[in-house]
Formats: C-alpha cells, structure tokens, sequence
C-alpha cells in the first residue's frame, strides 16, 4: 500500500509543473474573463464597474459583430470544406502506386513549415494592386484586379492563402490514416466489382472518418480563430469596409484600440459558446464516437 502512494506521489509530482502552467496561464484566466465579462473595464486605469449582461447587449446592436459574424462564417464554409477535400484526395495520391520524388513531396510541404505571418506577406505581395497576380489578370483579360482593396476579394485572397498553407499539413494526417486501412476491404471491394473510384467512396472514405472528423474540428477551430492573416492584410482595421474583420481581430480591436475588455471578454465567451456549438454538431453528424477506424 506504501509503495503505491509512493508511486502515486511519484506520478503526481512530475506532472505538477505541467498542471501548475495549466492551473495558472489556462484555468485562472478563463474564470477571470468569465468574470470580467460582466464589467465595464478600463485595461488603462484598472477601474471596473460591474453592468451585468449590457457588455452583450452592445455587442449585439454593435453592426462590426455582425460583419465579423457574417465574414468568419463565411471563412469557415468555403476553407474547411475544399481544405479537407484537398488534403484527402492528395493523401490518397500519394498513397497509392504513383511515385513521387522526394524533392516534389518536401516542396509540397513547405506551406505548413512557413510562418503565417511570413505567408501573408507572401500574398500580399502577390495580391497588390501591382503584384503578380494583378499584373497577370492585366494582361490576361485586360482588366486590373484589384484584389486587396477589394471589399468582395480581400476576403477571398485570405482563404486562398489558409487553404494553400493548411492543406499539407492535413495531407499528412489523411495519409497516416490511409496507411493503416486493411489491404483486405480493397481486395473484398475488387471482388464485388467495385472500380477505384467505388472503393475510395465505400472502403476509403468511411474507414477514414475519424481522421476526417479529426481534421474537420481543427479546420473549424483554426479558421474561427483566424487572426493574424486579416490582421496583417488589413494593418488591424479588417478593411477594406470591414470586409475581412474577423471575430478574433474584433475582439483585439474592442480590448486594444477601444479600450474596452469586458466586451471583448464577453465576444470572446460568444466566440468560445459558437465553437463548441459548432463541433458538437459536426460530431453528431459524422458520428465519429461508433466509427472504428
């Protein structure tokens, strides 16, 4: 009995630091925002006034949240989607008998071992009113884009950019997944008929559900968190006409430039509730927890 608490302790006492930075830099500050989030605060002069539930009110009557609702949702849509696909049917390129050099594989990563800040400033240059792509669609079509001024592109360009930076990355997680299919579904398909396009769609893809469950919530996660990217291409205002104003980089601009953390507090609960709403959902409708992989 002595030396199993003696263990126990011994467990205990090397996970310690790593459930004391959890305790201090994770759990106090949510329960702190959780709290703060009904005060009016001033992060200048520390004064706080307590006004219940107004701080949502605000938000709410508030048409920036709304744009930040409308262009975070509409991120989420169209990158998490073509993200998964993307990264699924690469995977299973590369899993199957096509050899590809070394040199094609490490190029192909390199979009995920690159910074995102370094990545932005790698489309914005690209996507400038005198960039390549802009000089491109000039002489092209005759027309000059302008991508990164424009309210319905700007956007756009972001999502462009996410999808090329996380689609490696997620390539990787469906290949691992793809390699630990048992050869005998393929060949019990190849009996019944089924062509290559069958056994991905009826053997392939279901086998690969909790991966794509897996890579589906991280997608959702990521890309409702988006900060930087619109950060960096707006210079922190989410222009052009808040066209790329992010829940994220609102919540920055309620703390940081209006002086306001009980309301950015408050969003960021709002943005916290919407994710694990979100992914529940997802959960419940893949059912990844009766899936054996």
């Amino acid at each position: 009995m002595g030396n199993k608490r003696y263990l126990n302790f011994q467990g205990y006492s090397f996970m310690m630091p790593a459930l004391l930075a959890i305790l201090f830099f994770t759990i106090v500050p949510v329960v702190y925002a959780f709290f703060m989030m009904f005060y009016k605060v001033d992060i200048l002069s520390g004064a706080r006034t307590f006004i219940g539930l107004d701080n949502f009110r605000k938000i709410f009557e508030d048409p920036k949240f709304w744009a930040s609702f409308t262009n975070t949702f509409r991120y989420v849509l169209v990158v998490v989607p073509i993200q998964t696909i993307i990264a699924m049917a690469l995977a299973a390129l590369l899993n199957s008998k096509i050899n590809f050099s070394r040199g094609f594989l490490t190029i192909m990563f390199i979009p995920t071992l690159t910074s995102s800040s370094a990545m932005t400033l790698i489309f914005m240059w690209l996507f400038n009113n005198n960039g390549l792509m802009a000089n491109m669609m000039e002489q092209l079509f005759g027309t000059k884009v302008e991508f990164l001024t424009n309210p319905s592109l700007a956007l756009t360009v972001i999502m462009a950019m996410n999808i090329f930076s996380t689609v490696p990355h997620f390539m990787v997680v469906f290949l691992s997944g793809l390699q630990d299919i048992p050869d005998s579904l393929y060949e019990a398909a190849s009996l019944d008929g089924a062509n290559s396009f069958k056994k991905f769609l009826h053997v392939t893809v279901p086998q690969l559900m909790p991966i794509s469950f897996y890579v589906i919530t991280m997608g959702l996660v990521g890309c409702f968190q988006i900060f930087d990217q619109a950060f960096i291409l707006s210079g922190g205002t989410g222009g052009p006409q808040n066209s790329t104003l992010t829940f994220s980089l609102y919540i920055y601009q309620l703390a940081f430039t209006s002086n306001d953390m009980g309301r950015a507090t408050a969003l960021a609960f709002v943005l916290g509730t919407i994710i694990f709403a979100v992914t529940y959902i997802v959960n419940k409708l893949l059912k990844a927890d009766e899936v054996n992989g």
